[in-house]
């Protein structure tokens, strides 16, 4: 059996949920497999960072999110108490109080909910179902004569004939199923056989840190249960603490002996470690919803596409420790570029040069990401801060400044066919707050048309089309005014030529999927 498309997005992780709701948005014909029998029912990530709820605000499915989830607001650091402070030896106290974010960071907030939820926001945005108990089994891209292929092409309803030079081979319960493809996106994992069958590899390392994972319903006397917290005693090692959606359940990730094997953790183990590291306090559990170890490591492919064809997103392009809460967030950020880049690619709105934007903007942000996460991690080791005499306040600073690249605010993408080297050397004066290659910032603003008080970039979903944004100044300036009736006397002459074009040409450009290509909105 087989099936022609134009993508074909290879598991059903954030990363590929996240293309699929720009294709599906685009109108572009795809196919998502999934190994699983079902969508996932508990999810290892909660994390939501600021950055990925303004996607999901371009989106319009933010509101479900920040309905169900807990928002995190500030975070408790908790310190080694010893007995000239009264406590008993290896007790903690609480040191400090922080705000989670800076609040001029995003006009969204950081907030926690089961990877499974969020997943299901997206599912619900796809224009077509997704083809689960279906498992990758290999991948081929033909190359074009002389150089050694024959690129499989199909005769489309038109009577033309396309090239399909992708082809993937999946087992579904019924059968071996085979796809003809334009492109296809890895989101299949970080054993991914995607990757594995292009002979990509990984490349990093594992440390000596082992560290286990709980979802629980506690019952305690710790007073900032319900509080982000960083607990670290003097002999039991580290805690971070991440309150759950619900008002009830808890994540602990627990820092284990740098001896331990993670194959040999049990429950038991988490469970004793906990109540070691909350001493002076109590704590009990009353159920555990889900639990794992795990040793950290920080590992990237040495290729992020094969082809210009093939590319990898998520987990099968990059891993590394949850402790930073980027693993969903980074992932769901690269189907989100990879995603809208191929909508305006196969719709035809921009030439294929587009796509390996995507492999030097998001490669260098894993990179800059593993380095990160290497040094954070190193801060959460009791073992690296006794060596190198780190204090718990200083500890402590440094959670607070990496607050911005946490919350995926610190991205910044080099000069490409869509970031102007030359805008970004004058940017100054372009616009004070704004800086090229970085996220639109938002404001308050209050729209013309009907007096209503909005953030800036609500005027701005992402539904497939380009915004031309004017930084007009004050326009009780008259030379201001001048400028900014020049600039609105070009666009509506180039829109009208537009417009005549469309009429001469029988209704203007238009991609495959029959949809009329949009101009850009002011």
């Amino acid at each position: 059996m087989e099936e022609y498309v134009d993508v074909i997005i290879c598991g059903s992780g954030s990363a590929g949920l996240c293309a699929g709701v720009w294709l599906s948005r685009f109108g572009i014909s795809y196919a998502m497999v999934e190994r699983r029998p079902g969508p996932l029912a508990i999810g290892q990530a909660d994390g939501v960072q600021t950055r990925t709820v303004e996607i999901f605000d371009s989106f319009g499915i933010a509101e479900e999110l920040l309905r169900d989830a807990y928002h995190v607001l500030e975070v408790a650091f908790w310190s080694p108490s010893f007995p000239s402070e009264g406590k008993a030896e290896g007790g903690i106290r609480r040191s400090r109080y922080t705000p989670d974010k800076e609040t001029a960071l995003s006009h969204q907030p950081h907030v926690i909910l089961n990877q499974a939820r969020i997943n299901g926001l997206m599912i619900s945005q796809l224009d077509r179902e997704i083809c689960y108990s279906t498992e990758v089994t290999g991948i081929s891209i033909s190359q074009p004569e002389p150089a050694g292929g024959h690129i499989h092409s199909h005769s489309q309803g038109d009577g033309q004939r396309e090239e399909y030079p992708v082809t993937v081979t999946t087992q579904t319960p019924s059968g071996t199923k085979t796809y003809r493809a334009k492109y296809a996106l890895a989101s299949d994992g970080a054993h991914s056989t995607v990757r594995k069958s292009l002979g990509i590899a990984m490349v990093g390392d594992s440390t000596d840190s082992i560290w286990g994972v709980m979802d629980v319903y506690p019952r305690t006397s710790f007073p900032d249960i319900r509080k982000k917290a960083v607990i670290t005693s003097a002999h039991a090692g580290s805690i971070l603490l991440i309150p759950r959606e619900g008002d009830a359940m808890v994540r602990f990730y627990i820092e284990l002996a740098t001896s331990t094997k993670a194959s040999e953790v049990t429950l038991e183990d988490l469970q004793s470690r906990t109540r070691a590291v909350f001493a002076p306090y109590e704590i009990e559990f009353a159920s555990t919803a889900w639990w794992s170890a795990y040793a950290i490591g920080q590992r990237h492919a040495n290729a992020f596409d094969v082809a210009g064809r093939v590319f990898l997103m998520g987990d099968a392009c990059h891993t590394h420790s949850p402790k930073a809460g980027q693993g969903m967030n980074v992932s769901l950020q690269d189907g989100y570029n990879i995603g809208w880049k191929l909508g305006m690619v196969l719709s035809g709105r921009a030439d294929p040069k587009l796509l390996q934007t995507y492999v030097t903007e998001r490669e260098r942000t894993a990179v800059d990401l593993i380095e990160f996460d290497r040094a954070f991690a190193k801060l959460f080791s009791s073992a690296y801060r006794e060596e190198h005499g780190i204090t718990p306040e200083y500890f402590a600073e440094q959670f607070v400044k990496a607050g911005r690249y946490t919350a995926g605010q610190a991205v910044q993408y080099s000069p490409s066919v869509v970031v102007a080297a030359a805008a970004a050397a004058a940017e100054s004066t372009l616009a004070e707050k704004v800086t090229v290659g970085m996220r639109f910032p938002s404001a308050q603003v209050v729209r013309f048309c009907d007096a209503k008080a909005m953030q800036l970039v609500k005027g701005m979903p992402a539904d497939g089309q380009w915004f031309v944004v004017v930084f007009a100044g004050d326009l009780a300036d008259e030379e201001a005014a001048k400028r900014l009736q020049v600039v609105g006397f070009i666009m509506f002459s180039e829109q009208q030529e537009r417009l005549q074009t469309n009429k001469h040409t029988g209704g203007g450009k238009t991609g495959r999927d029959g949809k009329t290509v949009h101009s850009p909105r002011t």
